[in-house]
């Protein structure tokens, strides 16, 4: 018998790498929809999901590079498809969405959305002043 003797009769003796090739797949997945979670806010069961509420939090060169690991998902899963991944392209999105995930600074999020409000509410607040002073000016008190 040739092959991996706890392997069953006639199976390859590299099953066991493909199962672990797709399992690592998976999970990769599952850890960057952790990490979305995380430093995006973004909720989803799924990694697809996750990218899909996330996706304009991404810039699009990093989107595309999801929605190809989000595509690669359900083909891992089966062996003679798996065996038509782009293994070098999947390895490079992972390691380009862990870099940018890694990179979201929170504090810095949280501190630019709280500027953006106050700016916004600083800018109507002038322009409520600057329509008032035109009123007074047009009806004579000032």
């Amino acid at each position: 018998m040739q092959g991996n003797p706890i392997a069953p009769y006639g199976a390859p003796a590299s099953q066991g790498t493909e199962v672990t090739e797709a399992s690592a797949i998976s999970l990769q997945a599952e850890e960057l929809r952790q990490l979305m979670r995380a430093k995006l806010g973004v909720r989803g069961g799924t990694f697809q999901g996750a990218l899909k509420r996330g996706a304009r939090q991404l810039p699009r060169h990093l989107r595309q590079q999801g929605q190809v690991l989000a595509d690669a998902l359900p083909m891992a899963a089966h062996p003679k498809l798996r065996q038509t991944l782009d293994h070098r392209g999947l390895d490079r999105a992972v390691t380009d969405l862990r870099q940018y995930l890694d990179d979201v600074d929170l504090a810095d999020r949280r501190k630019g959305f709280v500027l953006g409000v106050l700016g916004a509410m600083a800018f109507n607040v002038l322009a409520v002043i600057a329509l008032l002073i035109v009123f007074l000016v047009w009806k004579g008190f000032v």
